[in-house]
């Protein structure tokens, strides 16, 4: 056993006089040491249940032979966090999680671990964890949200968002917003639609790194404990077996995880967390591959915000395990990989139903043709940009307008809740990116400032930071090279004309080279806005939105 290094023989005593104090038996340190990363915080309603599937995985562990042991790992509830300074602090977290619980889990030489995240930042930080620490792992999440309902039809956070635009438009009473407010945030969860908790906690299945349904039944069910259970006994088994992340997390099981994240429509922020993950397993993942992907796999779900569809009903249709069944009518997934149920994804998915056509639509029957998402590039994205294909409206595939140019989210917001946007305008919101933000922030307050506003279908929005899953629209993020290396999007002045062509996966500027070329040259990097703390040091070590907004040391010159 691994542990053996903390628990073990006469150089080991001191180490036993501490788990003594711990209160552990010797019949505990004979067991496996199975880490439970426990993400549970009083602060994220999609993390307020995690206490209770802890005390389930505990169960599990204990039941299969194994001796739980919880540790903590951090999580930031990104709607608390949106529109204001603390989003910058979102997306910096996963690296964060992922380093505390390497930290965490080598230096008590953990057999095995089960992570229990949630929320959108430490799903993947704690699957990057999973890669770097190589011992068996099981992931079960809190689970998804319940839609809310209004006057009879279901709502969910994407709609609260819109809802203050709507007021700021004139279209919805004080009283409306509050029983907005009031009523589509109903239980404990991540919040209800495929937003980007709810995608990554899907793609855990797809990568194989979860059980059935890890991605899809409600946080309040019963099942979840179940399930959570389930996950303790799985991870005693895979220890048995030597079954470990790099066993199952390939590049193929990437590859099948964008594939689901096409047919899903996941969020754009996948864009950014697979290749992170792929980073960790030694897989130098293009985000191009989307394209290449996307072409062939057709869009077979619109969940909220793209349709009128939730979580619940995902899983009440036959979950994660019946998309993938049926995408793989078209011989589109790789089914030898291994995963952690100790079985390959091809004897997993055999023989799951699709349960109701309306939410999984047949293959032959699809959405689109092609998948929920796709990377755009041209003179203004030369390393690329992300769009939820999905989630636009088909009169804004394609869509030609004057650039409305703004340094940050606030004073874009402003612009657009003061009227000061108009049908056709392209709004830009630079210097958000990973570096120049620093943290590259999420941008629903415009994106849902916009449709509330009931331009939709006439606006298009495009950044060097990012997107929320819960945003829809003709809203193009993760513009690389950002702002503040000198990218394209830097060199855009007011009015310019921007041209979106989202079926030819175009972004481009109608500048000449020579004119670029000029405004480059005289271009010079702002100062940074913030130059303490944890933010300082993460713009210094970290890569484009097209590379993953990965962490590297910087290479002297």
């Amino acid at each position: 056993m691994k542990s053996d290094a903390v628990k073990t023989g006469m150089q080991q005593a001191p180490h036993r006089s501490l788990f003594n104090a711990l209160g552990m038996t010797k019949e505990e340190l004979e067991r496996p040491l199975v880490g439970i990363v426990s993400s549970y915080n009083e602060i994220v309603p999609g993390h307020m249940n995690i206490d209770k599937i802890v005390q389930a995985v505990k169960m599990g562990v204990a039941m299969a032979g194994g001796t739980p042991i919880m540790f903590p790992a951090i999580a930031v509830c990104d709607g608390i966090a949106m529109g204001h300074v603390g989003m910058k602090y979102s997306l910096v977290t996963r690296d964060l999680i992922a380093d505390s619980t390497e930290c965490m889990a080598l230096a008590h030489q953990f057999d095995a671990l089960v992570m229990i995240p949630n929320c959108d930042k430490n799903v993947p930080g704690l699957l990057m964890a999973a890669a770097r620490i190589n011992v068996p792992t099981v992931f079960v999440s809190g689970g998804p949200m319940l839609a809310g309902r209004i006057k009879g039809e279901k709502k969910s956070l994407s709609s609260m968002f819109e809802a203050v635009g709507s007021y700021a438009a004139g279209t919805m009473t004080e009283e409306q917003v509050t029983e907005y407010e009031n009523k589509v945030c109903p239980t404990c969860g991540s919040c209800s639609g495929m937003y980007t908790a709810n995608s990554m906690n899907c793609l855990t299945e797809v990568l194989g790194m979860g059980l059935p349904g890890n991605g899809t039944i409600p946080a309040v069910y019963s099942e979840r404990l179940k399930l959570a259970k389930h996950a303790g006994m799985a991870v005693m088994e895979l220890y048995r077996n030597n079954i470990r992340p790099s066993d199952i997390m390939t590049k193929e099981s990437i590859l099948n995880a964008l594939t689901i994240d096409m047919a899903l429509g996941c969020s754009t922020n996948s864009m950014l967390h697979l290749p992170a993950i792929a980073h960790e397993i030694g897989f130098d993942f293009d985000i191009s591959f989307a394209n290449e992907i996307s072409a062939k796999t057709p869009n077979i779900c619109h969940l909220a915000p793209a349709g009128p569809t939730y979580m619940e009903d995902l899983n009440e249709a036959g979950g994660v395990y019946a998309v993938m069944n049926e995408i793989n009518k078209l011989g589109l997934l790789h089914t030898d990989c291994m995963t952690v149920t100790g079985k390959t994804v091809g004897e997993n998915i055999a023989g799951c139903v699709n349960r109701n056509p309306e939410v999984i639509r047949p293959v032959e029957n699809p959405y689109s043709k092609t998948g929920g998402l796709a990377v755009l590039k041209g003179n203004l994205a030369p390393d690329g940009s992300v769009v939820k294909r999905s989630a636009v409206v088909p009169e804004m595939m394609q869509h030609t307008g004057p650039a409305r140019v703004f340094e940050c989210e606030e004073d874009a917001i402003a612009a657009i809740k003061g009227g000061k946007i108009k049908a056709g305008d392209v709004v830009v919101i630079r210097y958000e990116g990973p570096k120049g933000g620093p943290g590259m922030r999420e941008m629903l307050n415009p994106t849902s400032a916009i449709a509330g506003m009931g331009l939709g279908s006439t606006v298009a929005l495009i950044t060097d930071g990012r997107f929320s899953g819960a945003s829809r629209g003709a809203s193009i993020g993760h513009v690389s090279p950002e702002a503040a290396l000198g990218g394209p999007i830097a060199l855009v002045e007011e009015g310019d004309i921007i041209e979106i062509d989202i079926d030819r996966l175009t972004l481009n500027v109608k500048v000449s080279d020579e004119e670029l070329a000029r405004r480059k040259a005289a271009w010079k990097p702002k100062e940074p806005k913030i130059t303490t703390g944890y933010l300082a040091r993460y713009a210094a070590m970290v890569t484009s939105g097209n590379k993953g907004a990965i962490l590297q040391i910087p290479k002297n010159d």
